[in-house]
């Protein structure tokens, strides 16, 4: 994800989030500082993001799954909704 300051993310679901407790992102693969770029190799070193979490479990939009063979009476459909975790980016060290 392309993280800002202030700026609110939806992440792959955390399990032991809780509202307004902070979580900490340290594997961070580029950072831009004031026109300084670094480029990890795969990570940048000592770099971490602190966010706080806003909403601990939000469903996504529901995606539909709908497999039909033609003519052989075959049709099956599934439903499918991912979890995330909604953050609020607090600050970024590097």
């Amino acid at each position: 994800f392309k993280a800002e300051e202030g700026k609110k993310l939806f992440v792959n679901h955390i399990k032991d989030a809780e509202e307004g407790k902070a979580v900490e992102f340290d594997k961070v693969l580029l950072v831009d500082n004031n026109g300084t770029v670094t480029v990890g190799a795969p990570t940048v070193e000592g770099a971490k993001v602190v966010a706080e979490v806003v909403a601990p479990l939000v469903k996504g939009d529901k995606v539909v799954v709908f497999k039909m063979k033609r003519r052989k009476d075959y049709r099956k459909k599934n439903g499918h909704r991912s979890h995330f975790t909604q953050v609020e980016i607090k600050s970024i060290n590097a």
